[in-house]
């Protein structure tokens, strides 16, 4: 009678397992849009957090990919499109690219793996419950930028004049200069503004750069500027001047100082929000966070290049140095 039974259950699920099979082929999949500049370490490190919560691309997700290349103006377009398919969710890194988003719907959760600020740029007015279909995480670029004016002061003797390169088409721009101007009035340090609107314009800001002779360059936080990364870093390079970067991208490329949020470390939480909300959560019951991850870079190869010898005091801070 055993023998009877267990064949009775074993003929039962054979029979039923093909339309299980068939279920589980046919569940939908979730649709996420990502817009980002660059397909950059940060959005690996996404998309490996996403594995390890158990979404994987082409089984249970798909990720339509936007890549602006240096091109902001590119973000409204892709947003209109990801909208339209429509997507689930909305993933975007940088501040033009959530504006733009933001400005393309009101209903479809926008998640941001990484932006400078969303209070003091208008993406959102509450840190706490976003009031509006938005949520995220910010690296504080805005308060970061008097750090890495009184670093240059720190690491350069006799610094009196320091050009801010920027793109003012991103609305990160005008809070991270005013920050950056009061840290430089209180430093005696006269601060210049060369912009960059488009990865475009980047080869004649550095050309007026030049003409300036300034003793050192703060690089703004934008991904336009990211994107021309090597071409910036090695002008720095061919005319002897200290610069410091706010993302750990341009180390690789032979940036002097990098002071800045690691952009990896905030899209591997943004992974962990993503997960939470393709289960159902609501936007408004995952605050903003800021990241609480820091990190200094030191390129001393660099500093040897051009002729700065880096104080004992900034190599003993650096969390990496590169020799």
């Amino acid at each position: 009678m055993k023998r009877r039974e267990f064949l009775r259950t074993f003929a039962a699920a054979v029979a039923a397992w093909p339309i299980f099979a068939f279920a589980q082929q046919t569940q939908p999949k979730k649709r996420v849009g990502l817009m980002a500049n660059l397909p950059l370490p940060p959005v690996q490190r996404f998309r490996e957090r996403l594995q390890k919560l158990g979404w994987v691309e082409g089984k249970n997700l798909l990720i339509e990919y936007r890549y602006g290349e240096g091109r902001d103006d590119r973000f409204p377009e892709f947003a209109a499109e990801l909208v339209s398919m429509p997507v689930d969710i909305l993933v975007v890194w940088g501040t033009p690219a959530a504006f733009a988003a933001k400005r393309a719907t009101t209903t479809i959760p926008i998640l941001v793996g990484s932006a400078g600020d969303v209070v003091n740029t208008g993406l959102i007015s509450n840190l706490a419950r976003p009031d509006a279909n938005l949520t995220g995480f910010i690296a504080l670029n805005v308060d970061l930028e008097s750090k890495r004016v009184e670093l240059l002061k720190e690491a350069i003797p006799g610094l009196s004049r320091v050009v801010v390169l920027t793109n003012p088409a991103n609305p990160l721009s005008r809070a991270s200069l005013d920050t950056a101007r009061q840290a430089a009035e209180k430093l005696a340090v006269k601060i210049e503004v060369v912009e960059a609107k488009s990865a475009a314009d980047v080869e004649s800001a550095l050309a007026k750069i030049k003409t300036l002779h300034p003793d050192a360059v703060v690089i703004a936080p934008d991904t336009q500027l990211l994107s021309k990364r090597k071409e910036i870093a090695d002008f720095m390079a061919e005319q002897r001047l200290p610069a410091i970067y706010p993302f750990r991208e341009y180390a690789s490329v032979g940036g002097l100082f990098i002071y800045g949020a690691n952009l990896s470390v905030l899209f591997e939480r943004a992974a962990e929000y993503l997960d939470k909300l393709l289960k159902g959560e609501k936007v408004s019951n995952l605050p903003v966070q800021q990241a609480t991850t820091f990190e200094l870079i030191v390129n001393t190869r660099t500093a040897s290049a051009i002729g700065l010898t880096v104080p004992r005091e900034i190599l003993l801070r650096a969390d990496d140095v590169i020799e």
